[in-house]
């Protein structure tokens, strides 16, 4: 019973690597940000939302680029609720796509974060402070009503947003046998 078991975490290991190294030779989510990572920043960063928080849909990152995932954090909200930049940074959009209303921040250093559904007057260009209101909570989009979206960017890559908000535990391998 033990050698299949050493087998199979072998084989489990020496696939992780082969999808590691694929994913760093295609310039792909393994730039650093593995899912123990920390993302450095001049401030700590923020939950959008007041309150306790509540994860409705956890970060999945997708196997490739244009792979299913999702793509950010979904949390707990009321619809009207205020919407609070995680970080400051510039207003990079605030509009509709498709049919969700929702807002980009760029914090610089290649980090940017978006906001959805929220329904905001702020325009390209204006600056927002940490944890500044930038908008309310709407309904529209994937996001289940009473959600708020939060994704990431690390230039131009999705990163999951709680290696800024400090909840991404630690792996931990435990012995098998």
């Amino acid at each position: 019973m033990r050698r299949p078991m050493v087998r199979l975490l072998a084989g489990l290991a020496l696939a992780l690597a082969l999808v590691g190294g694929a994913a760093e030779a295609a310039g792909g989510a393994s730039r650093g940000v593995g899912p123990e990572a920390r993302i450095e920043t001049p401030e700590p960063w923020r939950w959008p939302v007041s309150g306790g928080v509540r994860i409705v849909a956890p970060f999945v990152a997708p196997a490739h680029a244009y792979g299913p995932g999702h793509r950010g954090v979904d949390v707990a909200s009321a619809v009207g609720a205020d919407a609070l930049a995680p970080a400051a940074g510039v207003v990079a959009f605030s509009g509709t796509v498709v049919d969700r209303p929702l807002l980009t921040i760029d914090h610089g250093g290649g980090l940017v974060s978006t906001l959805e559904p929220v329904e905001t007057d702020l325009s390209p260009g204006d600056a927002v402070a940490r944890g500044q209101v930038v908008g309310r909570v709407a309904t529209g989009g994937h996001a289940a009503p009473g959600s708020l979206h939060l994704a990431v960017r690390l230039h131009g890559e999705y990163v999951n947003p709680l290696l800024l908000l400090g909840g991404v535990p630690r792996a931990v391998l435990l012995p098998c046998c």
